[in-house]
């Protein structure tokens, strides 16, 4: 049984998640479809390495179609800025948290959906651990939650919500 989540995404996120169907869809597959008549007209199929190359990069536009189409038909979004309004303080998603760590580092987080997290620039996923923690956490809130590495306590030290640019995981069709 696979689980799934609720497609809570930013703003950008459903702007980035449409552009690229728009692109899948009116350039991307056409121009396929018209190389894979292409390597159809060469002759026997059964041997026809870029008619096999074709038809698979078709299929593979065909199943991201599929997951952005559902996804966004699911999509719940959430604006950070307008989460504010009923934030009394407390992280959201779309909230971007400062927080220092055991060691006394500071650092921040922003929670995002599940196809926009990038850790290497602090987006993390609503339903990853660390998110998870952060969820419902006020400024002075000390929170744990279990890494790789074992439990880690983190201090929240500031709660914003501020406009959010997100990028797009393109590997989950």
């Amino acid at each position: 049984m696979t689980q799934t989540h609720l497609a809570y995404m930013t703003p950008g996120c459903m702007k980035a998640m449409k552009d690229e169907l728009h692109e899948l869809l009116y350039v991307l597959r056409p121009d396929m479809e018209k190389t894979t008549a292409w390597a159809a007209g060469l002759g026997d199929r059964s041997e026809n390495a870029d008619y096999h190359a074709a038809k698979k990069a078709l299929r593979r536009f065909d199943s991201r179609i599929r997951f952005l189409t559902k996804r966004l038909e699911g999509a719940s979004v959430v604006d950070p800025v307008e989460q504010i309004a009923v934030a009394n303080g407390r992280v959201l998603f779309g909230c971007t948290v400062t927080i220092e760590d055991e060691v006394g580092e500071l650092c921040s987080y922003s929670i995002v959906g599940v196809d926009e997290l990038d850790a290497s620039r602090g987006m993390v996923s609503w339903v990853s651990p660390i998110g998870k923690a952060l969820l419902g956490s006020k400024v002075g809130d000390v929170v744990i939650f279990k890494a790789p590495g074992g439990e880690r306590e983190l201090e929240i030290i500031k709660v914003e919500y501020l406009p959010l640019e997100t990028t797009l995981l393109k590997g989950n069709a």
